[in-house]
């Protein structure tokens, strides 16, 4: 391996947006995936008809268009585009009522009446501050961000969305179950102050730069980052793991997408006792289980506005949310758990053929629940959809345990790399001050259990690189990220 300046190892999008960076900086770098495919959740596949594409993992990016790394490689330059639906996010409540996030700020705070001016008091200066509030919170956790001033609303929102203070926040139920329904997409006890910060962030960006589907699947993201990749000389592999990080020997750097278990598994032999205990001690979250399902029409919402929204969240109001959270979060599988749901071809009718029509979702469970999740996904959107059940075609399920054979980063199902809690986004994967380098020389993390975290943005990936190039190579500058 001593040919290659850098080795990655794992093509999920924080290895990709990796070895793209120490490509473009003139490194000879290579990328190592155990998988047939490429992509880690950024997978899709035809898997009940060859005309309808299903993502097997994630499918809705709003940070493909938001974060700073996504916006400096621009992915709609290089050809993927990101599909918006006029809804970003919808939130059914019994008896045909709904929270409704359209893109438009103004007409969302219309259909919220009383609740409507607090709604817009609470996103609105997030809205025109977008950028900044996306930079801050995918930081590195170690910088002071620029711009503070524009920051200092964010404490206050965290504090009262975070806190039981965010029962009473909103008057009406449809406001609040739609901030409860984003702050489910922190996979933990509700509410909290990590959930507050992922209401702040998600729910300001469906009225900013939205929340996009990209045209053909999640792939399209993957395979613009793979061209780049290997048109700056990178060398991809895949069905090629790695097994002992001994095999990396003579490698000036290398980059992990894995995770802590994954990092004791490569290397725990050979890891300081402290370090290795601090990464035994690293707690995975609850899980996702999730269902694919082959529909032949559009799903029935009772409110037939919903049918223009890209994602739901299906659980009920307020206080379902929060139950169906915690009951998760202290290991009991709920009788009505949330569901995170999108319907691609409300935003990408290219997706699916005359009369079969994807339909993709999560439910929660807790860690490694073998709970079939197909049944319970397909009750809760009968209960607000009434019909949804004659309209499927086939269904596919695959256990919280499936998704962690799937990826072995999700532990037990764990799609988070980690649970997302206060302690473990500030010392994320270990209290250090370089969180990506560890003890091993030249050996760094570049995976979701890294700074800033869960979700498809690429930082994780940024920030390692950046290290490496600082520490390894005598760089300080990230190279500049355009299509050339």
């Amino acid at each position: 391996m001593a040919f290659a300046d850098a080795v990655v190892v794992g093509s999920g999008p924080n290895g990709l947006a990796a070895g793209v960076i120490l490509a473009r900086a003139g490194l000879r770098v290579e990328i190592r995936e155990g998988a047939p495919d490429l992509g880690g959740g950024l997978r899709s596949k035809a898997l009940f008809d060859s005309g309808v594409i299903h993502d097997v993992c994630s499918a809705v990016h709003p940070m493909a268009v938001a974060g700073r790394f996504f916006r400096e490689f621009d992915l709609e330059a290089r050809g993927v585009e990101l599909c918006q639906p006029e809804i970003a996010y919808g939130h059914p409540l019994d008896g045909g009522r709904a929270g409704l996030a359209y893109r438009s700020l103004a007409r969302t705070c219309e259909s919220l009446g009383a609740d409507g001016e607090r709604y817009r008091r609470l996103m609105g200066p997030l809205v025109e501050n977008s950028e900044t509030v996306v930079d801050a919170l995918f930081s590195d956790m170690r910088t002071v961000p620029p711009n503070l001033r524009t920051l200092l609303p964010l404490p206050a929102r965290m504090l009262a969305l975070g806190t039981p203070l965010a029962r009473h926040l909103l008057a009406g139920p449809e406001a609040a179950a739609m901030l409860a329904g984003v702050a489910g997409h922190a996979i933990g006890r509700l509410p909290s102050l990590t959930a507050s910060g992922i209401i702040l962030l998600l729910g300001h960006l469906a009225h900013s730069t939205g929340w996009p589907v990209p045209r053909g699947g999640s792939r399209s993201i993957a395979a613009a980052l793979a061209e780049d990749f290997l048109a700056h000389g990178g060398i991809l592999h895949s069905g090629d793991p790695v097994t002992d990080i001994r095999e990396l020997a003579g490698v000036q750097a290398v980059l992990l997408d894995v995770g802590p278990r994954g990092l004791l598994d490569l290397a725990g032999r050979w890891l300081p006792a402290g370090y290795r205990w601090l990464l035994e001690s690293y707690r995975y979250g609850p899980a996702a289980a999730k269902a694919d399902f082959l529909v032949s029409e559009p799903i029935p919402w009772a409110n037939p506005e919903l049918r223009k929204a890209g994602t739901v969240h299906v659980c009920g109001d307020q206080a379902a949310v929060f139950a169906a959270e915690n009951a998760t979060a202290k290991g009991k599988l709920p009788e009505h758990p949330y569901v995170l749901m999108s319907e691609p071809m409300v935003a990408d009718p290219a997706r699916g053929l005359p009369g079969k029509r994807p339909v993709w979702a999560y439910c929660h469970v807790p860690n490694g629940h073998p709970a079939d999740p197909a049944e319970l996904i397909r009750r809760q959107i009968e209960r607000f959809a009434p019909g949804f059940s004659d309209t499927v075609l086939a269904s596919r399920s695959t256990r919280a345990p499936e998704l962690a054979e799937y990826n072995p980063n999700y532990i037990g199902g764990d799609i988070a790399t980690g649970a997302v809690n206060l302690r473990q986004l500030l010392a994320r994967p270990v209290p250090r001050w370089n969180p990506y380098r560890t003890p091993l020389p030249g050996v760094y993390l570049c995976s979701a259990a890294t700074p800033p975290g869960p979700g498809v943005h690429g930082m994780c990936g940024y920030f390692a690189a950046k290290s490496v190039l600082r520490r390894e190579f005598g760089v300080t500058r990230v190279p500049s990220l355009g299509r050339a």
